[in-house]
């Protein structure tokens, strides 16, 4: 299999346009990938506009051979157009929207991708993804992507409350790209605070995920650094890896893409959605005011801190969770739980590769980590598994399926 792009060489993608790999839609996946962090923008936009790049891609290619139900009914065929120059088209036309202030690099990096495509197909090509892209551009356009946090404090007249607001306040009613809603798979609450089931989760990170003092192994605690990563960059390199493995053609390696990104971005609008819904509080919060909760079997620690930061959003669900349990399915369902071995690295944890033969395997270990992080109760990364498996199911059986 074909070994993960390290992220530093990933970054480099977004500023200089990298020598072709003959893979021109996996190239312009981690480029997009790596423009996103580069950037600066959320985990949430990120996803959203990997998303918009896959599906600009797919539907580009397949609009020049129709073999599957396209996002964007086109409206005509092209044969005779280069493929890869209607993917990286399509792939161009979205990013120096999304991104216009690395427009210099993104087109030198254009025009390298197709430079040995003859002329005539070339411009068929870059036609059909330009008017691909522009039409999945305006499409979306209304989305709620960039409508305001208008989050409301819970306070008292006059009385102080912390002043930064939390993320994704408005995400739940983003349009997803898949789901007929956000709220299409919204769990039920989380566990009642005097059950046995919340003192268990309590107790566990409790224990697991303290900054000093905790319970972890050492490889749990590399785990736990690993996984303060977010974003594409934690799963679109799992998807490379595997349609490397199986050698697809590009069109093929565009759907597995295109269905990648879209139940990962439409996982955070399900998750975003059920975080605001039901409002729940962190470890840090909990553990200390555990005399709070009615339960007898939760301890108060006044001074109890987690491993890393925590996130500005409330708990419950996971959305780590959700995110590689949404991918690991897509995959999982296209072509079985079994990979070669996959291969990943993360900034958050210099020099420590995790591998994987199963995507399961994957899928778990993100969900122990939060844990082991001390931000997440196993209730809720459980809850945040099942949304996504959940999302993969729903996406792969109703988007971009193939033409009978």
């Amino acid at each position: 299999m074909k070994p993960l792009m390290p992220f530093t060489l990933l970054v480099a993608l977004a500023a200089v346009p990298a020598a072709p790999t003959g893979d021109v839609v996996g190239d312009w996946i981690d480029r997009t990938v790596a423009v996103g962090y580069r950037a600066g923008v959320p985990p949430t936009m990120n996803a959203r506009c990997v998303a918009l790049v896959a599906v600009a891609m797919f539907d580009a290619l397949n609009a020049i051979e129709p073999r599957y139900a396209a996002y964007r009914q086109h409206p005509r065929t092209a044969p005779g157009a280069a493929g890869d120059a209607a993917a990286a088209a399509a792939a161009h036309s979205i990013l120096v929207r999304a991104y216009p202030a690395q427009a210099a690099a993104l087109d030198s990096a254009f025009q390298a991708a197709v430079a040995a495509v003859p002329d005539a197909p070339r411009a068929k090509g870059v036609r059909v993804g330009e008017d691909v892209a522009a039409g999945l551009w305006n499409e979306r356009a209304g989305d709620g992507a960039e409508s305001p946090n208008t989050w409301r404090p819970t306070t008292t007249a006059g009385a102080y409350v912390p002043t930064v607001f939390p993320l994704g306040a408005q995400w739940g009613a983003v349009k997803p790209f898949a789901l007929r809603v956000g709220n299409q798979f919204r769990p039920g609450p989380p566990p009642a605070l005097t059950s046995k089931e919340w003192a268990a989760d309590y107790e566990e990170v409790k224990r697991l995920g303290a900054k000093t003092g905790s319970a972890r192994t050492a490889e749990q605690t590399e785990i736990a650094r690993f996984w303060e990563y977010a974003g594409p960059g934690t799963y679109m390199p799992v998807a490379r890896q595997v349609v490397d493995a199986k050698q697809l053609a590009p069109l093929e390696r565009a759907r597995v893409y295109a269905l990648v990104a879209m139940a990962a971005a439409d996982a955070l609008v399900a998750v975003f959605d059920a975080k605001y819904a039901y409002n729940f509080w962190r470890p840090v919060t909990a553990i200390r005011n555990g005399d709070l909760d009615g339960n007898e079997a939760t301890a108060r620690d006044p001074g109890w801190e987690p491993f890393i930061t925590t996130p500005l959003h409330p708990e419950y669900p996971c959305a780590h969770c959700i995110s590689q349990a949404a991918v690991a399915g897509v995959l999982e369902r296209l072509f079985g739980d079994t990979v070669a071995d996959l291969a990943l690295t993360s900034p958050t944890a210099p020099g420590v590769t995790r591998r994987y033969r199963r995507l399961s395997d994957y899928a778990t270990e993100v969900l122990n980590a939060r844990i082991y992080d001390g931000v997440h109760y196993r209730t809720s990364g459980n809850v945040g598994a099942a949304m996504g498996r959940q999302i993969a199911a729903y996406v792969v059986d109703n988007v971009l399926t193939p033409i009978r």
